[in-house]
């Protein structure tokens, strides 16, 4: 019977550009339309961080040319932008993956707001580079005219930095759910999803963040009662000892061992330690949920069992 599978893409499912971004999608549906085949539902989201990285330079770049023209984009506008940008890509190429091999599927892209909590830590402490580099001129007066924070980066001029909170909850849960259940593929949750929070009445606000992808993959995955959580990433397994001569690659973690490895300090904050963490929070979320950490072309293969690192209970 087949499971209800939500995939996180990383950014290298992507590309790092326009171009890149048309021919990396290709592959990528291929592995996706795979997992359908086998009779799988599958919910997609992924990263943005090149893509809302390139649209937060033109739209500065924008506002530096005319500055009386033209006022700064809240970056909650830029993640939708890129979610736009990027579903537009991915449900093309599952739509021409699809139909190619004679499976009549529709697919919907959810433009996504995931809620955050605006007491979060984070937001005292940001740490998340944004946007293009200024000298030190620019910078104090984007903190001075905006109230931006700003961070000198490595000798290479200065960026703004923002919090990166953990998502509470899908803003269009019930949207996505009804697609699921209507057959659909859906891609939802793009670069963590749009950062907002609720102010009177059932207003929602743009937060000045960027959400863990992961950790909004983990959030939508126990939302919409998904069986599995597969993130994507650039190596097959997950490893402990990773560039050492006692490398050990790991065939699967229960959630005890992974925070044994965690406090050990066995994986690189930004790069595999969320996935990690948000593997954990949903293998441990209901009874029966397994988590999978993998390369995008061994999905297939990892869901049989036949490889990739499985988080479960």
């Amino acid at each position: 019977m087949g499971k209800r599978i939500v995939i996180a893409l990383g950014g290298n499912a992507l590309g790092n550009n326009l171009p890149e971004q048309m021919i990396a999608v290709k592959q990528t549906a291929k592995a996706i339309v795979d997992l359908i085949q086998e009779g799988h539902e599958v919910i997609v989201a992924h990263g943005n961080g090149p893509q809302v990285g390139m649209i937060q330079k033109a739209m500065a770049e924008l506002t530096r040319s005319d500055p009386e023209k033209y006022i700064p984009c809240p970056l909650s506008v830029c993640v939708a932008m890129s979610q736009g940008y990027i579903g537009y890509d991915l449900q093309n190429a599952l739509r021409e993956e699809l139909l190619d091999r004679g499976i009549n599927k529709g697919v919907a892209t959810v433009l996504t707001q995931v809620e955050v909590d605006p007491e979060d830590k984070a937001f005292q402490n940001p740490t998340k580079p944004i946007g293009a580099f200024m000298t030190k001129e620019e910078a104090d007066k984007m903190v001075a005219e905006r109230g931006y924070n700003v961070i000198e980066d490595a000798g290479r001029g200065y960026r703004r930095v923002v919090a990166s909170p953990k998502p509470q909850s899908i803003i269009e849960i019930q949207s996505i759910r009804d697609m699921v259940e209507a057959g659909l593929v859906v891609v939802a949750c793009g670069g963590g999803g749009i950062p907002v929070y609720k102010t009177e009445g059932h207003h929602l606000k743009g937060a000045a963040a960027v959400i863990d992808k992961d950790f909004a993959s983990c959030v939508l995955a126990q939302q919409v009662e998904a069986d599995t959580l597969i993130i994507l990433t650039a190596v097959e397994k997950v490893a402990i000892n990773f560039g050492k001569p006692d490398e050990k690659w790991l065939d699967s973690l229960t959630p005890d061992e992974a925070r044994k490895y965690i406090g050990e300090g066995h994986f690189a904050p930004g790069s595999m330690l969320p996935k990690v963490q948000a593997a954990v929070e949903f293998a441990e979320s209901a009874p029966g949920r397994s988590a999978l950490i993998t390369l995008l072309e061994k999905a297939k293969d990892g869901v049989a069992g036949k490889t990739g690192t499985a988080i479960h209970q």
